[in-house]
């Protein structure tokens, strides 16, 4: 088996008359281009399809209905229909308007499966709603001693795996500006994009040392429209050396791995403390209170 590299795109990936897309094992990460007053279908053998907007804005046709967004809305739909999307003439920017698109069609590409049902609702949340609810957490006195400044996505029906769907995990995150977060991993592979970034960093790297430190790490840069890719297992850590704050949105596979109860996250506090009392903590859910009752 092949393993996950990491990979990072240049943003000019969506201003430009091409595809981009990012595999990991169970995700299919795109950007999608949608010319000014035009329209564009998409097509997923998938059971989740989250939608991400970059700039521009305008309206997609499923069958739950017509989505109306704009720059900085998110929403997901359900199942492997096709969408169509419609970009209004005012999306002039780079040509018009585009998507981060992430989809679950590799995973059921592998089973050999078509989803023949729904398993959750379809959801928009809006700019403002995102920002709004991030900006609040910031505000907290306490948000300076967490290890992650954001808001995870859900709907109802993933309620137990605090997923946005059975499958898919989305967090829209705050990196303020002289923050180095401290290192952490998970079992799930990563597709990170860069909402609004310049000079910000993640540094991967297999192994930390004694003191919780990244050995040999190896550096994802973030560029505004720009996505990057986190291997599996991988310890990684967010560092923002500028001024400004930073902004990521995070997708996993996560809710997959937190129903088989494998997600096995790790922050490098618990794990100097379990090298400090010699102990070794397996991959079991009992193992992940930290992430569930974490404040993200």
């Amino acid at each position: 088996m092949s393993p996950i590299p990491i990979q990072a795109w240049d943003g000019k990936a969506h201003e430009e008359d091409t595809e981009y897309p990012a595999t990991a094992m169970n995700q299919l990460a795109s950007f999608v281009r949608i010319k000014t007053g035009e329209a564009f279908t998409t097509k997923a053998n998938a059971t989740s399809q989250v939608f991400y907007c970059i700039r521009g804005d305008g309206f997609s046709d499923t069958s739950h209905g017509k989505v109306r967004w704009a720059q900085g809305d998110l929403f997901v739909v359900p199942g492997c229909e096709d969408i169509t999307h419609h970009a209004s003439k005012e999306s002039t920017e780079h040509g018009g308007a585009a998507f981060y698109w992430i989809t679950d069609e590799p995973l059921c590409k592998y089973l050999g499966v078509t989803p023949t049902e729904n398993r959750f609702e379809p959801a928009h949340f809006t700019r403002d709603a995102l920002v709004g609810a991030v900006k609040k957490l910031a505000a907290d006195p306490d948000s300076k001693d967490k290890n992650r400044i954001g808001v995870l996505l859900g709907t109802k029906q993933a309620r137990g795996t605090k997923t946005l769907t059975h499958v898919m995990w989305v967090l829209f995150n705050l990196l303020p500006g002289k923050t180095t977060q401290k290192p952490h991993r998970h079992t799930p592979t990563a597709l990170d994009f860069a909402v609004s970034a310049q000079g910000v960093y993640t540094a991967m790297a297999r192994k930390i040392d004694k003191d919780g430190n990244l050995i040999d790490p190896v550096n994802a840069p973030w560029k505004t429209g720009g996505a990057f890719t986190t291997p599996p297992g991988w310890w990684h850590s967010h560092v923002n050396e500028t001024d400004e704050d930073a902004w990521v949105l995070p997708v996993q596979d996560a809710g997959l791995f937190t129903y088989q109860r494998t997600l096995d996250i790790r922050f490098v506090p618990a794990v100097l403390e379990d090298i400090k009392n010699m102990t070794i903590q397996g991959a079991s859910f009992e193992g992940e209170k930290t992430y569930v009752n974490s404040k993200e």
